[in-house]
């Protein structure tokens, strides 16, 4: 294999994709600010927290006093006060860096956070989301178990009532933020006969007795985001942390749903812009017999196709993004838009194939890309569950 020619970029100048009307000068000005962070206090670093594990405890409180924490969450409770763009904005720029080690951010700001405000007492609000926003508090989503992924009602997890409160048994798994967590909220059965309606959410503190962590996964791709097994043996939850009403949990796990797998259509189109411009910029500089690779007609005509495929998916997930806006963004629109945008990161695969070599090396973001971007066909629900959604609608 020969070398290049000239040194290769691996990071691209941050596009704020004019055109988008829908994000104000105010917007583009938090993204910079967020994009800013991210190239000071994060990428320099991720190679490092990659091979750790993890992101260090600091970095989390160093993203609170830079307002990446609970940005759509009321200034009432320590939040950015902003709208969803301000959400979908820390998402894009985490995608846009592939610095995946700190996607538990979304985790902690856009799906823990939101359950807490929308259904949690005031006392839980003002004791929790305050502390969230600034880092002090890391917050963890524990629905998923060993022998239940996307059937949520299939899950073993138990809440038996005991004086004052219930106590907690069982396990969770794939949990973001599990290392780093002080406050857990955990789908759990209060009543096991009922199915779905038998689910409850509690929020547990992770220094209660009976809480316990397993080890860090050792996951294939995003490598600096903690994600952990859980264990709860007869851990004691009062009352008062009781999130919402009980055995109304199932319903509030669907509430979630949309705007959850919105995020992940916002952070697969991002990812897919990003990878196809580090490919044209690869492709201009790095010659193969005597002439630039961008010369080759199938390579030129392959990404000619993938950007036609990168500007529908998104146009397809701004409109999604529109309608959310709006409050008019469907179960099935949601699940269409995650369907589509993360099944459109297969691009990336051709992609990395444009590289060689240098493709396959990890401090390419092409590779990382490669693999950190893979879960989204997964998680917040698979591909094949948005095609029974979206089926269920027709």
């Amino acid at each position: 294999m020969s070398t290049p020619d000239k040194p290769i970029r691996t990071q691209q100048p941050v596009s704020y994709h004019a055109g988008r009307a829908m994000f104000t000068a105010d917007h583009e000005l938090y993204r910079r600010s967020v994009a800013r962070f991210i190239a000071d206090r994060i990428a320099p670093f991720h190679a490092d927290w990659e091979n750790a594990g993890l992101v260090p405890r600091e970095v989390w409180r160093e993203a609170g006093n830079a307002g990446l924490l609970l940005p759509g969450i009321p200034e009432t409770y320590g939040g950015g006060g902003g709208d969803f763009l301000y959400s979908a904005i820390v998402v894009e720029e985490i995608a846009r860096a592939m610095v995946t080690g700190v996607t538990g951010f979304t985790t902690h700001s856009e799906n823990v956070a939101p359950y807490l405000l929308e259904f949690g007492t005031q006392a839980q609000k003002a004791e929790l989301l305050p502390k969230m926003a600034s880092g002090d508090i890391v917050g963890a989503l524990a629905m998923t178990e060993p022998g239940a992924g996307s059937d949520l009602k299939a899950i073993r997890t138990s809440a038996t009532r005991t004086d004052g409160g219930f106590l907690l048994n069982g396990q969770k798994t794939f949990i973001t933020n599990g290392y780093h967590a002080d406050r857990v909220l955990v789908f759990a059965k209060a009543d096991p006969d009922a199915g779905a309606r038998g689910i409850s959410l509690f929020c547990v503190d992770t220094t209660a007795p009976g809480f316990s962590r397993g080890r860090l996964l050792d996951k294939l791709g995003q490598r600096a985001q903690d994600t952990a097994e859980l264990f709860f043996d007869n851990v004691f939850v009062p009352d008062d942390m009781l999130v919402g009403e009980l055995n109304a949990g199932f319903g509030y796990a669907m509430s979630g749903l949309v705007r959850e797998r919105l995020l992940i259509a916002l952070r697969c189109a991002t990812a897919l812009e990003v990878s196809l411009e580090w490919t044209v910029d690869y492709v201009k500089q790095r010659r193969a017999f005597d002439r630039p690779l961008i010369d080759n007609q199938f390579i030129r005509f392959r990404l000619a196709e993938i950007k036609t495929h990168a500007c529908a998916t998104r146009a397809f997930v701004d409109s999604c993004l529109a309608q959310y806006l709006d409050s008019t963004l469907t179960a099935d629109g949601a699940a269409m838009a995650k369907l589509w945008a993360s099944e459109a990161t297969r691009d990336i695969d051709d992609l990395l194939q444009f590289f060689g070599g240098y493709g396959y090396m990890r401090e390419y973001p092409i590779a990382r890309a490669y693999t950190d971007v893979r879960p989204n066909r997964i998680y917040g629900g698979s591909s094949e569950i948005m095609r029974e959604v979206i089926a269920r609608a027709l």
